[in-house]
């Protein structure tokens, strides 16, 4: 980690040209990085030679430096839904973008969509954005690839976009670590009630500090997680420092050694998982399977002195139910970053219990996680593009 930070904060814009060493790829892409030369040296030269694109030296081969500028035109074009604003992709994204393609916004491809539509070949979605439905799929005859900046694609109909032969790829990689520290902060934070804590400290009412104000501790704790892919256990792996018992539930047991490396017990049965943790980790993909995972009779299993932590997706967890959970102290307290819709109306009951922490989707929200998922999602669109083997491909089920 000290080594990723270190090199991020020397990294200027993504270089990905021929005859530059890709720190960034060699930090966040271990797919990749088995064949970085084909994925950002030969792959890159080869597609930017297909599009007369590049002039330098490269592998000891000097190309003829005619023509040294990359135009815009020249480069395949990506829609995206903005640059800027509420909803566009960052302005330091988008000239990461630009390095690789030409930017087309969904204002300029709706106002002159003949022209445009014969451009664009890739999509990059950013928070969800721009909505990817049949109307738009059949006006881009040549889109090959539709590269989500995230990992979850519950947003996205996978059957519909690949049965226009279009791929789909996410970002794994980048994901994991920041959303797994949220995870955590997460749980200290409800554990030791640090939202309430700090509204006390700096409300003009307080005269004095309550003696019985106390929260619980995480360390030796029960966690359970359910959902063990590579962030449930980088959860692990972080819950083993604070000497936690780990108990998880996942489709796929773990290999014994990897079970042996975070002291992490298998539980086969979901139930079991709940009535012995003092915390509950949601960290699985929406699917028709896990929604409303957690509801009434899940609630209901669990510790009166248990704490619900979501970083998943809102739907996973019944609100209702949530909501009376926390409201007869069925459940000690609950954690989410995520929640169904985001944000919640106003009114919703849950913005008016003390007993739970909301934070607004920011799991993968850092400067950091920002940037290497942008640069994650461009190696998996230029290899598409390529005809190279695809770091993160998503396939419908």
């Amino acid at each position: 980690m000290m080594l990723r930070s270190k090199a991020f904060s020397l990294l200027k814009p993504i270089p990905l040209m021929f005859g530059q060493s890709n720190l960034a790829c060699k930090c966040i892409h271990p797919a990749i990085a088995s064949h970085g030369h084909r994925c950002h040296r030969r792959s890159l030269v080869d597609y930017r030679q297909r599009y007369k694109t590049y002039s330098c030296s490269a592998g000891g081969r000097t190309v003829s430096a005619s023509h040294t500028k990359v135009m815009a035109e020249d480069l395949p074009g990506v829609l995206i839904v903005d640059i800027g604003g509420t909803h566009g992709v960052l302005e330091n994204l988008a000239a990461l973008l630009k390095k690789h393609f030409h930017l087309i916004t969904m204002k300029e491809f709706l106002e002159n969509k003949k022209e445009m539509s014969k451009k664009i070949e890739s999509v990059f979605v950013f928070e969800c954005r721009p909505t990817i439905d049949r109307e738009l799929l059949e006006s881009l005859p040549n889109l090959k690839v539709i590269g989500n900046s995230g990992v979850g694609v519950d947003h996205l109909d996978l059957k519909m976009i690949y049965n226009f032969g279009v791929k789909v790829t996410n970002t794994p990689r980048a994901v994991a670590d920041p959303t797994a520290d949220m995870a955590m902060a997460l749980m200290l934070a409800s554990a030791r009630r640090l939202v309430e804590g700090c509204q006390i400290a700096i409300s003009p009412d307080t005269k004095c500090f309550a003696v019985d104000w106390l929260g619980v501790e995480v360390t030796r704790a029960t966690l359970g997680i359910i959902g063990m892919g590579s962030i449930g256990y980088k959860v692990a792996q972080r819950a083993r420092a604070f000497n936690m018992k780990i108990l998880y539930h996942n489709r796929n047991r773990r290999r014994k050694e990897e079970e042996e490396a975070v002291g992490a017990h298998y539980c086969e049965k979901m139930e079991d998982l709940l009535q012995q943790s003092d915390f509950v980790m949601l960290v699985v993909n929406l699917t028709p399977e896990t929604h409303k995972l957690i509801g009434k009779k899940e609630l209901g299993l669990m510790k009166p002195t248990a704490t619900l932590i979501n970083i998943s997706r809102g739907a996973v967890i019944d609100q209702d139910a949530l909501v009376e959970a926390l409201q007869k102290k069925i459940i000690r307290a609950a954690a989410l970053d995520v929640t169904h819709p985001e944000p919640l109306p106003r009114d919703h009951p849950l913005l008016k219990l003390n007993n739970i922490i909301i934070t607004p989707h920011i799991g993968t929200a850092t400067v950091q996680a920002i940037r290497m998922m942008a640069e994650e999602a461009i190696a998996n669109m230029l290899a598409v593009l390529n005809g190279q083997p695809i770091p993160s491909e998503v396939f419908p089920k």
